[in-house]
């Protein structure tokens, strides 16, 4: 199974909490692709994701299936050659709009799987993963807020959160899609671009159940768990985010303790990595 993160050296945390529960739960071979660039622009600098956290990826997931592999892609020029200019200084980084170019990316596989790096992984993935997706660019969940604004049909909710999404790499190419969402991205500016442009230029979407993409709170059946942004009620109205790596708050906020045994091997994981006792000799450049 191929799995897709994008994003620059502030998702490490995430990026090493989600692999690792896509570990527990995987039966077969998983091959991590981690598309990542260095860039400098006018509102500040982008750092890569490290070498040594993808090595510790692709070591553990070794450990586990010989088979599978953690590769860190650097997609700088990539980036440079096309950049989302009408989008370069908003509240989204520019790293959010990496996935836009996966298609440029030679290795990347005809089906591969996109997960944000603040997605968890509670059950077995295999039924969503191999689903028929041969009439579809691509596969996900509504978005929990935004199926009720944004729409091309008023009366057919259609809009998916972008956070997990089943990507049908060969048809994507073949229409253009990615490429159509990168002029998009350059030339008008808007919110949560890269979601925007997917959702705007989409049509062969396949719309799948939320326990692949729970937004909002977990279930029994849940399989993916993405902590985004909520709006909560009581005792007044007020947002809540609480992210994986905040273990503290995930307990305190959330009264969730689902995934402590994840969390206990990330944080001696990241202990290791900032003592710089991992070594790294894999990257792709384009």
């Amino acid at each position: 199974m191929n799995v897709l993160y994008c994003g620059d050296k502030h998702i490490e945390d995430g990026l090493v909490i989600s692999v690792l529960s896509l570990l527990k739960y995987a039966s077969e071979a998983l091959n991590i692709f981690v598309m990542t660039m260095d860039l400098t622009f006018k509102t500040g600098r982008i750092e890569p994701v490290s070498e040594e956290t993808v090595s510790y990826l692709n070591d553990r997931l070794k450990r586990q299936n010989e088979r599978s592999s953690a590769v860190r892609i650097d997609a700088t020029e990539l980036f440079h050659a096309a950049p989302p200019l009408a989008n370069m200084d908003t509240r989204f980084t520019p790293c959010c709009m990496l996935r836009l170019f996966a298609d440029q990316v030679p290795e990347m596989p005809d089906r591969i799987l996109y997960l944000d790096n603040d997605v968890v992984c509670r059950k077995d993935f295999s039924r969503f993963y191999h689903q028929e997706l041969s009439d579809y660019e691509l596969a996900g969940v509504l978005d929990h807020y935004g199926k009720w604004f944004f729409r091309k049909d008023l009366f057919h909710m259609d809009y998916l959160n972008s956070g997990v999404l089943l990507l049908n790499m060969a048809r994507i190419r073949e229409t253009d899609l990615f490429a159509r969402c990168r002029v998009l991205c350059s030339e008008k500016k808007m919110f949560m671009p890269d979601q925007s442009a997917i959702n705007k230029l989409t049509y062969q979407k396949k719309l799948c159940g939320r326990v692949y993409n729970e937004q909002r709170r977990l279930h029994e059946e849940t399989v993916f768990q993405h902590f985004t942004t909520s709006f909560r009620f009581f005792p007044w109205l007020h947002t809540l985010t609480v992210k994986p790596w905040q273990i503290d708050r995930m307990h305190e906020k959330l009264k969730l303790y689902e995934y402590d045994d994840i969390l206990q091997e990330y944080t001696a994981v990241m202990a290791e990595l900032k003592q710089g006792t991992v070594l790294s000799d894999s990257v792709m450049r384009y």
